[in-house]
């Protein structure tokens, strides 16, 4: 396997995937801040540009939820998703919680705050953005009661994502209002497996 991937992005959910399943896999690092992933020789791997990309023999696998999927899929033996449909379901519902109601938010607010440029930035954005995050991290919160991972007793590919998107909220001093995530985002990035942090991944490069 090859992993297209650059340090601090969504690559974390991907590498995090392999290194807890023990997967042999070669690292391609496309450096965003010198526009490798607008080269041909990427595009052509992925045309939309995008990090992380997974190339397994003949097949790519680009988005970084889908690759964990594929990854556990792969695997069934490992148990990083359910076996029934039902926890399947809830699987799937976590997973696009986490990529729609954490993510987007938290992606807004980087673009007010360090992306666009500064005459194209809206603040008042930010500022919508960061309660929209904070509301739906409380849902979460209060999902985490008595719960060690986010489906219940075993940790799944569903940790993995989320753990990483809250760990892009802290960055942001956002899991304040939220003990419970923080506690289980600190508990995550203690596993033997886990990658690197992504303030921690900043500072590899």
């Amino acid at each position: 396997m090859k992993l297209y991937e650059f340090a601090p992005t969504r690559s974390i959910r991907a590498r995090w995937t392999l290194q807890e399943l023990d997967l042999d896999f070669e690292s391609v690092t496309v450096d965003l801040r010198a526009g490798a992933n607008r080269d041909s020789e990427f595009l052509r791997v992925n045309p939309a540009g995008k990090l992380p990309v997974l190339v397994d023999d003949d097949r790519v696998v680009t988005e970084s939820v889908a690759i964990v999927l594929y990854l556990a899929e792969l695997h069934p033996e490992r148990r990083l998703l359910p076996a029934d449909v039902g926890g399947r379901a809830e699987a799937y519902r976590w997973l696009l919680f986490a990529a729609t109601e954490l993510e987007q938010p938290l992606w807004r607010i980087a673009r007010n705050t360090a992306i666009y440029p500064e005459n194209e930035r809206l603040p008042a954005d930010v500022e919508k953005a960061t309660g929209e995050f904070r509301d739906m991290a409380a849902v979460l919160e209060g999902h985490m009661q008595d719960r060690r991972f986010v489906l219940g007793d075993d940790v799944s590919v569903v940790d993995f994502v989320t753990a990483y998107t809250l760990d892009w909220a802290n960055m942001n001093q956002l899991l304040d209002r939220t003990p419970r995530l923080h506690a289980y985002m600190e508990r995550m990035y203690a596993r033997p497996k886990a990658p690197l942090r992504i303030a921690q991944a900043f500072a590899t490069l």
